[in-house]
């Protein structure tokens, strides 16, 4: 004869029963109030409330598909509301979950996707030029899933032409503290990010009002009395930033310069300074 089952282990399977079938004649009884929460959504234009219940409406139809066309007009629209909220990201998110459930006018939704996708570039790409790195970074974030190619590299690129200016500024604020000028004016145009560039201006003014002294301090001390044949001022200086933009260092841009118009350096002291080319006898 079989052994009689235990009456603690039979009350423990009829109330586990029991709250099974209660758990499941909420789901049923929720579910049956959905469609009705998600009609009332889309006439009020709530959009991101139609969004959530469709999602609890496809959860719990455990045989259905819950409602793909409601779904998707929903996320369409609020997609569209956040974009005209200048809500960019958010919208963008939310249209490629769009585009990727295949849900609704999918050439639509593409076209859509497309154009915002390049808004949103060029924003990024304008908030890079103002000097707010980290802000067009986290736009372009917003794009990985968009299907625009090359994101990663722009990325890689804006964080490369920061560094290097970064960089670059460094260095030349330690050219003016040490005023050598000339070297100074060439980092100064490295410089080739408008807000860096924009940064440097007074350094800009700096310098070039330190080589117009000392262009002046020059004249007065070797020509035309000592001097008439020295080359200097404009001329001078004209030349050697047409080498420093050639790329040569800033010594090396003085002797090219002299030497390009007719002149040769010749040391005088703690000074130097082009002299234009005299005859040997």
């Amino acid at each position: 004869m079989a052994a009689p089952r235990h009456p603690l282990l039979q009350l423990w399977a009829l109330t586990t029963l029991g709250l099974v079938l209660a758990i499941a004649a909420g789901a049923l009884w929720w579910e049956k109030q959905l469609p009705e929460r998600l009609n009332d959504a889309i006439a009020r234009q709530d959009f991101k409330d139609c969004i959530r219940t469709s999602e609890q409406l496809a959860a719990l139809r455990w045989l259905g598909e819950g409602a793909p066309e409601e779904q998707a007009l929903c996320r369409q629209k609020r997609a569209q509301q956040l974009w005209d909220q200048n809500l960019g990201v958010e919208a963008i998110t939310l249209q490629q979950q769009l585009v990727v459930s295949g849900l609704g006018d999918q050439r639509s939704n593409r076209e859509t996707l497309k154009i915002w996708t390049q808004d949103l570039k060029d924003q990024a790409l304008e908030r890079f030029q103002k000097g707010e790195l980290q802000a067009a970074l986290d736009l372009l974030n917003a794009l990985q899933g968009s299907g625009e190619r090359g994101i990663p590299q722009l990325q890689a690129t804006m964080q490369e032409v920061w560094n290097r200016n970064q960089l670059e500024r460094e260095r030349l604020d330690l050219l003016l503290k040490q005023q050598r000028w000339w070297e100074a004016l060439d980092s100064l145009n490295r410089l080739d990010h408008p807000w860096w560039q924009q940064q440097a201006e007074r350094s800009r003014q700096q310098i070039e009002q330190a080589i117009q002294a000392m262009g002046e301090t020059r004249d007065h001390q070797q020509h035309p009395a000592h001097h008439p044949d020295v080359i200097a001022g404009a001329e001078l200086d004209n030349a050697v930033q047409r080498e420093l933009q050639a790329g040569l260092d800033s010594w090396q841009a003085f002797e090219a310069a002299c030497s390009r118009l007719g002149g040769r350096v010749e040391e005088d002291g703690p000074e130097s300074f082009c002299r234009r080319g005299v005859a040997d006898p």
